[in-house]
C-alpha cells in the first residue's frame, strides 16, 4: 500500500472515531462539505440503526411466543397507532433541530439553549395529554385497528403499557434533535445506545423470565422497551444541565418564553402533520391488510413493515445530516454550501438504499426466517418485502429532500407533498388494487413503492425550485 493511501486510510479512521467519540466540536459552515455530512451522518447512522433495534428485538422475542399470530399482531398494531406519537416527537424535535441550528450557525449560543428548553416544556405537555388518553382507551385502539378479539385480549396490557409511557419516546426524539441541531450527533447516537442496551438485556429476561423474576411474556416486551427508552433519557437530561456540550441549560432558561414556543409550534405544527399524514397512511394500509388477508396476512405485512424501517432508518439518519446543514449554513449566510450538503447527502443516500435493495432481492428468505417459523406468515412477508423494496433508491433520495425542507424550517412544503402522495395517490391506489382488482394484500404493497417513488421525484422538483433558501426561523 502506498503512502498516500496509507495516509487516506488513517485520516478516514481519524474522521471515524472523532465522529462516534464526538471528540470535538466542528464548524460544519466552515469544513469541507464531505468532512461535515461524514462526521454528522455517521453518529446520526448509527443513532438511527439503534432506534430500529428497539422494533427488531421485540419482534424477534415476541414472534417465538406462544399464538405468535396475535402477539406479533399486537405489537404491529400497537406500533401502528404509536406512529401518531413518533409523528409529533419528530415534528417537534425538527422544529427544536431547525431553531437550534440556526441560532448555533449565526453563533447565538444562548438563543440556541433557551429554544432548546422550550420545545421540551411545549413536549412535555402535549405528550401527557396522548399518554392519559392512549392508556386509558388502549383495548379500543386495538379494536379500531380491526385486531381480532384474542389479540385485543392478550395485547391490551402491552398497549396500556407502551402508550401510557409515550413520554420516554416523545423525549428521546426531541433531545435527540437539540442535539443533532447543535451539530452533537454523537451525543444521540449514545443515547440510544444506552436505551436499547437496555432493552437487550431486559427483553428476553421479562419476556421468558428467569429466577424470581416472573415470565411476563407480550407485556415483558413493553415493559423492556419503556425502561430502556427510559434510561437513555436520563442519559439526554444529565448532558443537557450538566454535560459540556454546545447546548447546556442553565437556570435562566427554565421561565416559559412564549414568543419562543409560538415560533416553534409554527415549525412543528405542519412538521408534526406531514408526519401524521404518513403515519395515518400506513395505518389505513395496515387495516386494509387486514381486512383483504385477516391476521396470517396482517402478521406477514408487519414483519416485512418491521425489517423495512430497520433499514430505512439509517437512511434517516444519513437524511437528518441534511437538516442540521441545511440550518446551520442558513445561519451562517451560506446558501450555497447548504445546497451542495444536500445533493451530496442525497447521492449517498441513494447508494446505501442501492445496496439495501440488493441485499433484499438476494436474502428475502432468510432474513424472514429470523423474525417467525410460521410458513404461510413467512409466505407473505418475503412478498411484501420484496416488492416494498423495489423503491429504496427513492425513498433514500425522498428523505434527503424532505429534512432539507425541514432543517431550513419549511415544514409546509414536505407536509403538502406527503398530503398529495399517501391521500390522493397511495391510499386510493391501494385500495383500487386490493379490492377493485382483487389483488389483496399485494395490493397494499404494490401501492408502497409507487407512491414513494412520485413523492420523491416531486420533493426533488420543488427543492431545486429553491422557496426554502428565503424561510426565517
Amino acid at each position: 500500500m502506498s503512502n498516500q493511501s496509507t495516509y487516506k486510510l488513517s485520516t478516514l479512521f481519524n474522521f471515524l472515531r472523532q465522529a462516534i467519540r464526538g471528540e470535538a466540536q466542528i464548524d460544519y459552515t466552515a469544513v469541507s462539505i464531505r468532512k461535515a455530512v461524514f462526521m454528522l451522518a455517521v453518529p446520526m447512522i448509527l443513532e438511527m440503526s439503534m432506534e430500529s433495534v428497539f422494533a427488531v428485538v421485540d419482534l424477534f422475542f415476541v414472534g417465538h411466543l406462544r399464538n405468535s399470530q396475535h402477539t406479533l399482531q399486537t405489537v404491529a398494531l400497537t406500533e401502528s397507532v404509536l406512529s401518531i406519537v413518533y409523528s409529533l416527537a419528530i415534528g417537534i424535535s425538527m422544529a427544536a433541530t431547525a431553531v437550534v441550528a440556526r441560532r448555533v450557525g449565526e453563533k447565538n449560543v444562548e438563543g440556541a439553549s433557551r429554544s432548546a428548553m422550550q420545545a421540551i416544556w411545549l413536549a412535555t405537555a402535549l405528550t401527557a395529554v396522548i399518554s392519559i388518553a392512549g392508556f386509558k382507551f388502549s383495548a379500543d385502539i386495538l379494536r379500531l385497528m380491526g385486531a381480532e378479539p384474542e389479540t385485543v385480549r392478550l395485547g391490551t396490557t402491552y398497549t396500556h403499557i407502551m402508550m401510557g409511557g409515550s413520554l420516554v419516546i416523545m423525549m428521546l426524539f426531541l433531545i435527540n434533535g437539540i442535539f443533532r441541531g447543535a451539530g452533537d450527533a454523537s451525543m444521540a447516537m449514545k443515547s440510544l445506545w444506552i436505551a436499547n442496551i437496555g432493552n437487550i438485556i431486559l427483553c428476553p429476561l421479562l419476556i421468558r423470565g428467569w429466577g424470581p423474576i416472573p415470565a411476563f411474556g407480550l407485556t415483558g416486551a413493553a415493559i423492556a422497551t419503556t425502561i430502556g427508552r427510559g434510561t437513555g433519557v436520563v442519559y439526554q437530561l444529565y448532558h443537557l444541565f450538566k454535560g459540556e456540550g454546545v447546548i447546556k441549560i442553565h437556570r435562566r432558561h427554565l421561565p416559559v418564553d412564549w414568543p419562543i414556543i409560538r415560533s416553534i409550534v409554527g415549525i412543528a405544527s405542519p412538521g408534526t402533520l406531514q408526519f401524521i399524514i404518513g403515519s395515518c397512511s400506513w395505518i389505513l394500509l395496515a387495516r386494509l391488510v387486514a381486512e383483504t388477508g385477516h391476521s396470517t396476512a396482517s402478521a406477514g405485512y408487519q414483519t416485512a413493515i418491521r425489517i423495512v424501517i430497520f433499514f430505512l432508518l439509517p437512511a434517516w439518519g444519513l437524511s437528518n445530516a441534511a437538516a442540521t446543514l441545511v440550518g446551520q449554513n442558513l445561519g451562517a449566510k451560506q446558501v450555497g454550501r447548504a445546497v451542495d450538503s444536500v445533493i451530496k447527502t442525497a447521492k449517498y443516500n441513494a447508494i446505501f438504499m442501492a445496496l439495501v435493495s440488493t441485499l433484499f432481492l438476494f436474502g428475502t428468505a432468510p432474513i424472514i426466517s429470523i423474525f417467525t417459523n410460521d410458513e404461510e406468515v413467512k409466505a407473505i412477508a418475503i412478498r411484501a418485502l420484496r416488492i416494498i423494496s423495489a423503491g429504496y433508491i427513492f425513498y433514500g433520495v425522498g428523505m434527503v429532500m424532505a429534512n432539507a425542507f425541514n432543517g431550513a424550517g419549511d415544514t409546509w412544503t414536505p407536509t403538502w407533498i406527503n398530503l398529495f402522495g399517501f391521500w390522493l395517490f397511495q391510499i386510493p391506489l391501494a385500495y383500487l388494487l386490493a379490492k377493485y382488482f382483487q389483488w389483496g394484500p399485494t395490493g397494499v404493497f404494490v401501492a408502497v413503492p409507487v407512491a414513494e417513488t412520485g413523492i420523491a421525484v416531486a420533493a426533488y422538483i420543488l427543492f431545486r425550485k429553491g422557496k426554502w433558501k428565503t424561510v426565517q426561523v
